[in-house]
């Protein structure tokens, strides 16, 4: 390869290489590093290369968020924002604000809110809303994604009425009366979803896209991108992909629902390209904030119940197992103490299957444990939201007092065993690096107070699980290490945790 091909970069380089964890240079060509050493000794291999000199700079393997909606993410940076909304009042303001600058008729759509952020201790009353924008249908969610409130010409589009049955998995929260309040819960939100104007695919690309660069200026080079979205989503970041305008490596899920296509199609993991698929989702429960976390007894601290379960354990074991045989991971998201325990007995009936496949069987979030459950998670991926700890606080001091010990468990679930990658959920989070590194060293949540903080990682632990963890859950052994033979993708830092931006050479 000629000279001119090739780059050196000068910085203080943390690695993740156990051979070499700290270097001063980095020399990268095609893609790919090539050497790593003193200034002196990458410079002397290739004298004629181009040189990046950021000797004042922190240089890390390239950040992953691990767990995001991507183009959910692209759509809703042009969405009506609430997140840190603090009154039902501000909320109903900026949907008034939004609806008298669209058309009369046309879907006001935002997202971001927490119910106990804007001072409510149960849902909010039917019709708030409707003075709000009584000519515009309303659709806005919970920060979790599990709770839609919408308004009542909303309802009307969707025909949701007093006699409209609860789904399988749903809840539609209703008055005294039986009248629908606009509360939607976990499957039921789909009523709603199901009469939204479908966007066109030249919007779902420039969500795609839009989502996209926005995480790479941010220094992310890769992303897992899971399947609470329509098949649009990954088609438009395939379409990015092929059209070589796709900044990120992605690691998409399948919908557990449909395997089978994956299956017919011969479609399986393993692409080697800037997008494939590679794992297969599941939920096994909803959220803390819209209380439908599925919980052992005693449940809510507050009397809401023991949650809602969801995909069922055999679901999860049988389906699983199908994924599998294709080599695709299971991906199953889990918040509840119930939730957690339930898959964690699925999977001891898959995990030999997994490890003669090679592949690690994968919690996403895992939040709220009982110690007795932490030591099984040896040997899976923990795909973590640090930023979630921030807002999830106060809510978990107020509904699961009996859980705060070993809720958000990054330490103890470390030391267990367990591969951590850590992502932002965003859009229920914004996919803030710097705000993730303050929650998982911290444990500072949003009111100023420690939540469980002997369980704290150390800046190294937090890097890794941001880099190393992510590429290690997705099988890429190739990403998170800065080592000869890895992808060329990397993080610059002013300082660790501070501000970055990608640098791929």
């Amino acid at each position: 390869m000629a000279a001119p091909d090739l780059t050196v970069i000068l910085a203080r380089t943390l690695t993740l290489d156990p051979d070499r964890p700290e270097v001063q240079a980095v020399l990268v060509g095609a893609g790919r590093v090539l050497a790593t050493g003193t200034r002196e000794e990458v410079r002397a291999l290739a004298p004629g290369a181009r040189v990046l000199d950021h000797r004042d700079l922190t240089l890390t393997p390239g950040l992953a968020d691990a767990h995001i909606h991507l183009v959910g993410y692209g759509f809703s940076l042009s969405q009506l924002p609430l997140h840190g909304v603090s009154s039902v009042a501000q909320v109903q303001r900026l949907v008034q604000e939004r609806a008298a600058a669209l058309p009369e008729g046309s879907w006001v759509q935002g997202g971001g809110f927490l119910l106990s952020e804007l001072g409510l201790t149960d849902f909010p009353p039917g019709g708030l809303l409707d003075d709000a924008a009584p000519r515009h249908p309303v659709l806005l969610y919970s920060r979790d994604l599990h709770l839609a409130w919408a308004n009542a010409e909303a309802l009307r589009r969707a025909n949701i009425h007093a006699g409209t049955p609860d789904p399988d998995g749903g809840q539609i929260v209703r008055g005294p009366d039986g009248t629908p309040t606009g509360i939607l819960l976990e499957n039921a939100c789909d009523l709603l979803t199901a009469v939204l104007p479908a966007p066109t695919d030249a919007q779902t690309l420039d969500a795609a896209r839009a989502g996209a660069q926005d995480l790479a200026a941010r220094g992310y080079v890769s992303a897992h991108t899971m399947a609470f979205e329509g098949p649009e989503a990954p088609r438009a970041l395939a379409a990015l992909a092929a059209r070589g305008e796709l900044p990120l490596r992605v690691w998409a899920c399948l919908p557990h629902d449909r395997l089978h296509l994956a299956r017919d199609l011969g479609v399986g993991p393993g692409s080697g390209g800037m997008f494939e698929f590679g794992g297969v989702k599941f939920f096994a429960d909803g959220a803390l904030g819209s209380r439908t976390a599925w919980l052992h007894r005693p449940g809510f601290a507050d009397g809401s119940g023991t949650g809602i379960a969801l995909d069922s354990p055999d679901v999860i074991r049988e389906r699983g197992r199908a994924a599998l045989d294709l080599g695709f991971v299971p991906v199953t998201h889990a918040i509840g103490d119930r939730a957690n325990t339930e898959v964690l007995n699925a999977y001891d009936d898959l995990r030999d299957l997994a490890a003669r496949r090679g592949l690690r069987l994968r919690v996403e979030h895992a939040q709220h444990l009982r110690p007795e459950d932490v030591p099984r998670f040896a040997g899976l991926t923990v795909s973590a939201q640090p930023i979630h700890l921030q807002a999830d606080g106060s809510m978990i001091r107020a509904l699961l007092p009996h859980l705060e010990g070993a809720s958000y468990a990054f330490r103890s679930l470390q030391a267990a065993g367990a591969l951590l990658a850590f992502g932002s959920d965003a859009p229920v989070a914004p996919p803030d690096v710097q705000a993730g590194f303050r929650a998982a060293m911290t444990r500072l949540s949003d009111d100023g107070l420690p939540l469980a903080p002997h369980e704290a990682l150390d800046v190294q632990d937090v890097l890794r699980a941001f880099t190393r963890g992510p590429a290690l859950a997705a099988g890429w052994h190739d990403e998170g290490i800065v080592a000869p033979g890895a992808r060329a993708a990397f993080t610059l830092w002013d300082e660790l945790g501070g501000t970055c931006t990608a640098l791929i050479p």
